[in-house]
């Protein structure tokens, strides 16, 4: 072996008994760290391998209850098609009517309002008189027409409120209630002839109202101005 190999094969001279103490202190320490890792690895590997048995014990604990599960099949299934109805305010009507129905009143005194030079007559204080001459000539033309024959005093009220609000809906101007002719008997309920001009007296939606002609329904039936939703 050459002179050379021999000189670096030996330790530094430098180096010091402290400075190997160091070192092997520092490889034990770094020794303990590593296994202190490990177990720490272990420990967690062990956790999670119990969690993961307790989750498939409690699987099957559940399976074992409820049997077996199956999806529910399409097949068969009805969709609807469109839009999604809108809800009846069925509540809502109903307090409607409660309140034009009392709004109504069947002891209301027409009689002293009415107008009766021709035929009979009614109209709101604002208005002219042209206003019922016009009536009575027909320069309105009809758009609709309730037929109260047979009806009860209760439906009778409500059916010609319900009429009026769907005429003002529409924007009808003049319209025909057709009341009857009867004259009624004692111990009967009144004819609805007088109950009508009772009624549409009371009704904000009607401005004026004259007796139709005799070949509009005569004395059995009223022509009826109303007020539009413009005016």
């Amino acid at each position: 072996m050459s002179r050379t190999n021999k000189s670096a094969a030996k330790p530094d001279p430098h180096t010091t008994l402290r400075d190997f103490t160091d070192l092997k202190r520092a490889l034990g320490k770094a020794a303990k760290e590593a296994a202190a890792r490990a177990e720490q690895e272990r420990a967690e590997r062990a956790r999670q391998d119990a969690l993961n048995r307790s989750k498939e014990v409690d699987a099957a604990l559940f399976r074992r209850s409820v049997g077996e599960v199956h999806g529910v099949p399409k097949a068969g299934q009805v969709v609807p098609q469109g839009p999604k109805p809108q809800p009846i305010p069925t509540r809502r009507q109903a307090d409607e009517r409660e309140v034009l129905k009392a709004s109504l009143s069947d002891e209301f005194d027409v009689e002293s309002l009415l107008e009766t030079d021709e035929s009979l007559s009614w109209r709101r204080p604002e208005l002219g008189l042209d206003v019922v001459r016009k009536l009575r000539r027909g320069v309105w033309a009809l758009q609709g027409e309730l037929d109260m024959h047979g009806m009860r005093t209760d439906e009778a009220r409500e059916r010609l409120v319900q009429f009026l609000r769907d005429a003002h809906l529409k924007g009808w101007r003049c319209v025909r209630v057709v009341h009857g002719k009867g004259h009624g008997s004692p111990g009967k309920q009144p004819v609805l002839k007088d109950k009508a001009k009772r009624w549409l007296v009371q009704s904000e939606r009607v401005l004026a109202f004259v007796q139709a002609r005799a070949d509009e329904g005569g004395n059995g039936a009223l022509v009826v101005l109303l007020q539009t939703s413009t005016g």
